[in-house]
């Protein structure tokens, strides 16, 4: 028997991942009152084909995080926090709204949930904690080596975190793998997605490390089947981390390189042998999350990722040689509406 929630809230809502996880709420539990709660930076980057799942909600708040309004916590059984400034790049240009955003707006708002009667609170975070981690895949208990302020920012949340939850108010931190797959408002900052829009455009993916560095990635479409068990879960403790992906699913970067190349005609690959070694590699141990969620473990697997980014990229006839300065990169899309003073440079709306 699982936690009954009929009242969801998705704080951060409007970017890469909420709306797949509205389509999969949605299409799970038909009957699920879902509302969003987004900022609004990247509403107009729509790369879908259809209509948007978007409509799929009940209600759509807009507001910072940073300034949240209490009232509309009423009633909701729920919470699941994604937002967040959401890369490395983005984290070292961005450092304070990182760890507002990130970190402090997260705990603030779990506390207040917690006075209002929510009963679940669902933390994205991230598998970036553990860093360079040389050895063995990392489990839960792992050292962590955060590198970034985007790392920083997730353990934080997490240790602030853990002293809210209580038998009336379960926290679960879910420790994702890197985020990769199609989605409505699609981003191409991301390593196995860059390398489908490379195939793509250029025929060819140049990787700039020497391609041995590790990466545990999962599809947007598994994250939102854990989120949905993170939300109804009632075995394990009050406060709960658990890495969030598949064993399988680690992988080398040259090897998801090449895995792209395996479905594309006349792409090469290119590995840089001399670069500098590339800290961010890590493996990633996921037994726990296989234990604990049997029935929503991740199905999704690489080539269905690499022909769902291929077959998404081509509806939508893309073709942008220059990507990488484009709207699908997330630090160049923030840029964009800084240069339009749209955002000051704590990222915080003008009006």
């Amino acid at each position: 028997m699982a936690l009954e929630i009929g009242r969801i809230l998705i704080i951060g809502n409007l970017g890469y991942i909420g709306p797949v996880a509205t389509r999969h709420f949605r299409s799970v539990h038909a009957e699920l009152y879902i509302a969003g709660y987004d900022i609004g930076y990247f509403i107009p980057h729509f790369t879908h084909f259809g209509i948007s799942n978007d409509t799929s909600l009940d209600v759509q708040h807009y507001g910072d995080v940073r300034n949240f309004n209490v009232d509309i916590l009423t009633n909701y059984d729920s919470i699941i926090y994604l937002a967040a400034i959401s890369n490395d790049p983005m984290g070292n240009a961005f450092e304070k709204p990182t760890l507002d955003i990130n970190y402090l707006s997260a705990v603030e708002i779990a506390r207040i949930a917690k006075g209002k009667g929510v009963k679940s609170f669902v933390y994205a975070s991230s598998c970036s904690v553990y860093g360079f981690a040389d050895g063995a895949p990392r489990v839960e208990e792992s050292a962590l080596n955060p590198l970034t302020a985007y790392a920083k920012s997730k353990v934080n949340t997490e240790i602030d975190l853990a002293s809210l939850a209580d038998q009336n108010f379960k926290i679960t931190c879910l420790r994702f793998a890197t985020a990769c797959g199609f989605s409505d408002r699609l981003r191409l900052d991301l390593v196995l997605n860059d390398f489908v829009a490379s195939a793509i455009v250029d025929k060819k993916i140049n990787i700039l490390s020497d391609g041995t560095p590790w990466r545990p990635l999962i599809h947007v479409k598994d994250m939102s089947r854990a989120m949905d068990w993170a939300c109804h879960r009632l075995s394990g403790d009050h406060f709960l981390i658990v890495n969030t992906g598949s064993n399988i699913w680690n992988y080398q970067i040259k090897e998801l390189a090449h895995a792209v190349q395996e479905l594309f005609e006349d792409v090469q690959v290119f590995i840089n042998p001399n670069a500098q070694p590339d800290r961010r590699s890590y493996k990633v141990n996921f037994d726990l999350f296989g234990k604990m969620a049997p029935l929503h473990q991740p199905q999704i697997n690489l080539s269905e990722a690499v022909r769902e980014l291929k077959l998404g990229l081509e509806k939508i006839h893309f073709s942008d040689r220059n990507f990488r300065a484009s709207r699908y990169i997330r630090l160049k899309a923030i840029e964009h509406l800084i240069k339009c003073n749209d955002l000051d440079f704590e990222l915080k709306i003008k009006r």
